[in-house]
């Protein structure tokens, strides 16, 4: 890409897609175009269409998409296959349409079997069932991977597909009903310091191994990728993560240590806990040069000033 690259970031104000656009302008790109959802909706095939004949977009980070939770995805398990779905069939295929020069589809750590070998390798994709939490979303997701190969394989794309560990970071969505759980914690901890509460409940065993990665390093891994790589240069798809996991329970504690929270922290086990570890395996990425930087200590602590300020203050 070149500084003056005309550059389409799909799900610009999404998590994922606002670091992406951060970390482009930071490198000095300087022609990004940007839509929200209400400018054009991605689920309807023509407006895409219109859209990429009328931008002509380069390159594309496809970064848009319905994502949230384990009550979220266990919920609205239709919306999250039909949607997911059609974003992905419309905007990849108009790219293909449309001659884009490269596109890097983002999708998620949940395409993998509920019980994959520890750490999850790229090869482990369709070896086992899924989590049935969100099996709608992790499909939509595994098609979206097997869609950009397919063009790659019959046309000669350069769709690359990149695999995050649970993102968090500035932006996040605090919703406690359709969060993941990172960011859920924060608000749910916040609020019973700020209510003066002897205890804060947290869903599930607290057992569950989870990894977690800052949004801006995925937003770096995804900008790296495009600079340097080709498709054909990584494979079927690429994972992005930070190589180690924690408890749910040691992710609630050192959260309440980053607040300051004194009480004490409940779990109920009358909630499901989900897949039992989730570990990716990241050495393909390292490989290629790139590992994560932001501490993960740090990144909670940027995560809870961001929140403080531009959600608990406009509570």
């Amino acid at each position: 890409m070149k500084s003056e690259s005309k550059i389409y970031v799909a799900g610009h104000r999404g998590l994922a897609g606002s670091a992406i656009t951060r970390r482009l302008m930071a490198g000095g790109y300087s022609n990004i175009i940007r839509r929200t959802h209400s400018e054009l909706d991605l689920t309807d095939q023509k407006a895409v269409r219109i859209f990429f004949e009328t931008e002509k977009p380069e390159y594309v980070f496809l970064a848009a998409g319905k994502v949230g939770g384990i009550y979220a995805n266990n919920t609205y398990r239709a919306d999250f296959i039909y949607q997911n779905l059609m974003m992905e069939c419309n905007v990849i295929n108009a790219s293909f349409e449309h001659k884009v020069s490269k596109l890097l589809f983002l999708g998620s750590s949940c395409i993998y079997p509920k019980y994959a070998p520890q750490p999850m390798k790229e090869e482990h994709l369709l070896s086992g069932i899924l989590e049935p939490t969100n099996e709608p979303y992790a499909i939509a997701k595994i098609a979206g991977i097997k869609m950009c190969a397919s063009y790659n394989l019959q046309y000669g794309s350069n769709f690359m597909s990149v695999m995050p560990t649970n993102l968090y970071g500035l932006g996040d969505n605090y919703d406690l009903k359709n969060s993941h759980v990172l960011p859920a914690l924060i608000r749910k901890i916040h609020e019973a310091k700020e209510q003066g509460a002897k205890e804060a409940v947290v869903w599930g065993s607290g057992m569950p191994r989870r990894e977690f990665l800052y949004s801006d390093d995925l937003a770096d891994a995804c900008v790296f990728l495009m600079e340097r790589y080709n498709a054909a240069d990584i494979g079927e798809f690429v994972n992005v993560g930070v190589g180690m996991e924690i408890t749910i329970r040691e992710l609630a504690e050192l959260i309440v240590d980053v607040i300051g929270f004194s009480g004490q922290l409940v779990f109920d086990n009358s909630k499901p806990d989900g897949s039992p570890r989730k570990l990716l395996d990241v050495s393909r990425l390292k490989a290629l040069g790139w590992k994560a930087r932001i501490g993960f200590r740090e990144g909670i602590a940027m995560a809870y000033a961001d929140y403080l300020q531009n959600v608990a203050k406009a509570a």
